[in-house]
């Protein structure tokens, strides 16, 4: 028996809400400048798809609920505990008030191997569960059309399975770059590529 893992990294979000409607894909948009399909404004019915991501390995497990509270949050707490087995888990989240309500702390108080480390506001693009959910909507979603929840569902449930037998770790594309910066001692608007030394 392999010993579980000391700590796993795994980051929260929700997404949605979804409609059961028809999402638009490549081969749609044949015109110059119009869309060559009706608009549909998915009036039947919506759900809310709760995930959890861990980069390092690039397993992913979700949960469909039809609203976004705080105690669909902690079933997904108990999910992530059962489909990341550790001793301990980072749980990066922002900073959403169903991530902070009474019941999801009281219940944190009886899973002290948990730590939440939330994000700063307005930086929720540092989640890296982000990219993800882009996949995972060009999978069960793109070119589609759904008469109901149950297919949606369904959909949504079988890009998962896709996404987690073909999964790979999740890297950075983006490398750091030097700033541009404006000159010093001036109302000049041109730019400086390199920083002025000190």
């Amino acid at each position: 028996m392999t010993p579980l893992p000391r700590t796993r990294v795994i980051c929260i979000d929700e997404l949605g809400p979804l409609a059961a409607k028809t999402y638009p894909g490549e081969t749609w948009q044949a015109g110059p400048y119009r869309a060559t399909f009706e608009p549909d404004y998915g009036r039947r019915g919506t759900l809310w798809v709760h995930g959890a991501f861990e980069p390092a390995t690039g397993l992913a497990t979700i949960l469909l609920s039809p609203r976004r509270d705080g105690a669909s949050h902690l079933q997904l707490l108990e999910q992530m505990i059962h489909t990341f087995p550790a001793q301990r888990w980072l749980v990066i989240e922002d900073n959403l008030s169903i991530h902070k309500s009474r019941d999801v702390k009281t219940a944190l108080l009886s899973w002290p191997e948990i730590q939440i480390q939330f994000l700063p506001k307005y930086a929720a693009w540092l989640n890296l569960i982000e990219p993800w959910w882009k996949q995972l909507r060009a999978l069960a979603l793109k070119g589609r059309r759904f008469e109901n929840v149950s297919e949606l569902s369904s959909a949504l449930i079988a890009a998962l399975d896709y996404w987690n037998q073909q999964r790979h770790p999740y890297q950075w594309k983006k490398h750091p770059q030097c700033q541009s910066c404006i000159a010093y001692g001036g109302y000049s608007s041109t730019i400086i590529r390199d920083r002025l030394p000190i």
